[in-house]
């Protein structure tokens, strides 16, 4: 329940809660005429305040807290809160900081030695909200916390009193009635398949206008080539992902790829060494064949033949030029064996010292192979992300084409799978929707009586799932925010019986516009019966001319009425205390 509004200005005029019924009451006084309205008292600001204070969003161009007057304040609301047994919850915010939430105690869930306040941002509020208050799970996505506090919080500045089931123009039926399915305790999750069939088609229909764009094709593309393109981007992310994985950086990288650079140069010299070693090889091994001792033995022979005789001088000579060349064709056949040797012993050496080169650089290129240097991983790395990028791109652009793609008879065929399913789930679901068809119609009975027929549908659509409470009357302003009323305290009591909904209900003097003054106090006496039967709380602010014509029907509802007592006096009859334009 709400226990206590304030501020930090001793001007504003601070709202003390209590359980049941509460009534705000402003009056008309001083120079006020006949057609003057309360606008200035406060009532709808109180309702603004309790919303910001509760995560409404900040939108300093529609919010009048954004005024220059009321930026500073910081504005406070004392409430019950699941788990805090013996002491209400105080959170605390301000126009002038609207992301920050101060509460106190710390009810986040970390462990602590003390109940200390906590400050946090204001997403994470809501989602206490939603946790603590509506008892959602955490995997909740098709409803909204902050959805649901607007039809319990019902604004005029949202035009939240339109219709019962949308507080807002801009929601879609889908969206609302997935969010009031949870809080009936009905299957919210089938109906927010009805969201996403939405979303879906509102997708759908705007491709389908912009394929007529020319440059339509080079953008977005067919489905069937796109799909081609993903597996081959998805398999070099593959192959980029592991290369990094099995990557390692090996330490002076760049040495050991310039020394196994030496080696092979040093290997290619040898062998073209080794070319010509080998080609001389076979040139002094062709002249060491080719050397013979010199025959001139045949000179002897030739002259005998002839009958001549030669003397022992001329002999002699011819044993002397014999020794001589012998001698020559000596050295030369050891000139050839030994120049044949070094060539022998220089392959040899260079082939010893290649194998030695050989296993070096083995070993360097298996360091090499197994890791390489920090800026090849970084390389990779970017290359990565490049094609990882790439590969987002394409998923968006096939998601795009193949959204296009889909007829509109799909998406009509998945609608009526949805609605075939939730025409089953709600005939399992047959006794709680009798149970809250009975309480919405005893509501409204106990406004009307028995008179008027009075009913709530429940039923699946193709679009979105049908929520409509009806009461019979030719007064459609009047009877419309009745129905509104009656099914407000029909949603309020089940979700809070189910554990799916806080125990308060706040309206503002709005929803009593242009209805007669008996409805009017027997709206507030079913509010004020329910909420004492039920443990809740219900809020409302009123006109003093609105609760005099209760009263005067015979109604009585003056020990309901909480203070402050606004009024709409220039200068301080409001709620905050001092007049803002």
């Amino acid at each position: 329940m709400l226990r206590q509004l304030q501020a930090d200005d001793e001007r504003f005029k601070p709202v003390e809660f209590r359980e049941g019924l509460n009534l705000i009451v402003a009056d008309a006084r001083g120079n006020s005429s006949s057609t003057d309205t309360r606008n200035g008292s406060g009532k709808s600001s109180l309702l603004e305040i309790i919303h910001f204070l509760l995560g409404a969003r900040f939108e300093r161009r529609r919010s009048f807290l954004a005024k220059e007057v009321l930026r500073e304040i910081t504005f406070e609301l004392q409430l019950d809160w699941p788990g805090l047994d013996r002491q209400p919850l105080t959170v605390r915010r301000s126009p002038s900081r609207p992301s920050e939430i101060i509460v106190h105690p710390d009810v986040s869930g970390r462990p602590t030695l003390a109940p200390v306040e906590r400050k946090m941002p204001l997403g994470e509020w809501q989602r206490l909200i939603e946790k603590d208050l509506f008892s959602m799970p955490s995997d909740a996505t098709s409803i909204s916390g902050r959805a649901m506090l607007s039809q319990y919080i019902r604004r005029i500045r949202s035009n939240s009193f339109n219709e019962p089931i949308r507080t807002a123009p801009q929601q879609s039926l889908s969206e609302a009635s997935t969010n009031i399915s949870y809080l009936l305790g009905l299957d919210w999750r089938l109906s927010g398949k009805y969201r996403d069939l939405a979303a879906r088609e509102s997708t759908r229909r705007q491709l389908s206008s912009a394929v007529k764009d020319p440059v339509w094709g080079k953008i977005v593309g067919r489905s069937s080539e796109l799909r081609g393109k993903i597996t081959d981007v998805q398999q070099r992310v593959n192959e980029i992902e592991s290369q990094i994985a099995e990557f390692r950086v090996v330490p002076e990288y760049e040495r050991l790829q310039t020394r196994a650079d030496e080696i092979d140069n040093q290997i290619r010299k040898m062998r073209n060494e080794d070319v010509v070693d080998r080609r001389n090889l076979l040139d002094l091994e062709s002249a060491a064949a080719e050397v013979s001792d010199p025959d001139i033995n045949y000179l002897s022979t030739v002259y005998e033949s002839l009958g001549v005789s030669l003397p022992a001088a001329v002999v002699r000579r011819y044993d002397e030029v014999r020794d001589f060349h012998t001698s020559v064709v000596r050295n030369r056949r050891a000139y050839l064996e030994q120049e044949t040797t070094a060539i022998r012993a220089r392959l040899n050496a260079r082939e010893a010292e290649r194998v030695q080169l050989g296993e070096e650089q083995a070993r360097l290129m298996r360091t090499l192979n197994e890791g390489g240097a920090l800026d090849a991983l970084t390389a990779m790395q970017q290359s990565l992300a490049g094609e990882r990028a790439e590969l987002e791109s394409l998923r968006n652009r096939f998601k795009a084409a193949s959204t296009l793609e889909a007829s509109a008879s799909e998406i009509k065929a998945e609608r009526a799978r949805v609605e075939n399913q939730m025409r089953a789930d709600l005939l399992e679901r047959d006794r709680i929707i009798d149970e809250i068809s009975v309480r919405f119609r005893n509501y409204a009975l106990r406004l009307y009586g028995p008179g008027r027929s009075a009913y709530l549908v429940i039923e699946p659509t193709s679009s979105y799932l049908r929520l409509a409470p009806h009461i019979d009357s030719k007064d459609s302003r009047g009877i419309g925010n009745m129905v509104m009323f009656c099914f407000d305290l029909t949603v309020a009591v089940t979700a809070y019986r189910g554990h799916r909904g806080p125990d308060f209900l706040v309206h503002d003097s709005h929803l009593f516009d242009g209805v007669d003054e008996r409805q009017v106090g027997r709206a507030l006496e079913l509010a004020r019966e329910v909420t004492e039967e039920e443990g809740m709380q219900y809020v409302a602010t009123l006109n003093s001319d609105d609760l005099a014509k209760t009263d005067a029907a015979g109604f009585r509802l003056e020990d309901s009425v909480i203070p402050p007592h606004l009024t709409d006096e220039y200068e301080n009859g409001g709620l905050f205390g001092f007049r803002f334009t």
